[in-house]
């Protein structure tokens, strides 16, 4: 968190290629508004760097629909919802996706960016049965189908770049040409050391083990 910006709990993140979702719970709610510009300002500086393009970047203002921290039901739904957008989209078979912090429920890992909700951690005694209980209510979970639009910024950015150990951007089912432009995320990642510290933390942390989850 930058100095001076209001403070908040990220409990769910989940950055599809032409949207991003954020479960958020503000210090103070009225804050949420300065929230949710500055991290609108905030991306769309570093998603114009990274595609080297200057200007307005968002289509449209955010949209937001709160409820109640006392609300473990809707809590769990809307966990449950944003973690489950990648296969709605069909670009996912399960829940694990590089840019949802999904796998830090499962998995119970630190993605160094995201926390647990507290509707998660009532579900069980222990951890590991919170965690177990949670994969179970999302396998239970038949979203609508979505029609992910292909020509957005995000379908090259995300659908085409794997991030590894050393945030490599090489996909290896398409062919490179020498015409092409460098890889764009690996430039901006490698520009900040503490940036891609936090990429590698959160990729390592939600990342599919053994392809688990993968793309159709």
């Amino acid at each position: 968190m930058i100095t001076g910006e209001p403070k908040f709990k990220l409990y769910a993140l989940c950055m599809m290629s032409n949207h991003v979702h954020y479960l958020i719970e503000p210090a103070q709610p009225d804050d949420l508004p300065k929230i949710m510009h500055f991290l609108n300002w905030y991306t769309a500086m570093c998603f114009n760097r990274m595609l080297r393009r200057t200007g307005h970047f968002w289509e449209k203002r955010y949209f937001c629909d709160g409820f109640p921290a006392s609300d473990r039901e809707r809590a769990l739904n809307t966990l449950r919802y944003i973690h489950g957008n990648p296969k709605a989209a069909k670009i996912r078979y399960g829940f694990f996706y590089d840019f949802s912090n999904y796998g830090s429920y499962e998995r119970l890992t630190d993605d160094g960016l995201t926390q647990w909700h507290p509707a998660f951690l009532r579900l069980g005694s222990t951890l590991e049965e919170c965690a177990r209980k949670y994969k179970g209510f999302c396998q239970k979970y038949k979203p609508k189908e979505k029609n992910l639009s292909k020509c957005h910024w995000g379908s090259k950015l995300l659908s085409g770049v794997l991030l590894s150990e050393k945030c490599s951007t090489t996909n290896p089912k398409k062919k490179s040409r020498s015409s092409s432009p460098p890889p764009l995320l690996a430039c901006q990642v490698s520009e900040n050391p503490e940036l891609t510290r936090i990429v590698r933390q959160f990729i390592r942390a939600n990342r599919a083990v053994n392809g688990e989850g993968f793309e159709f």
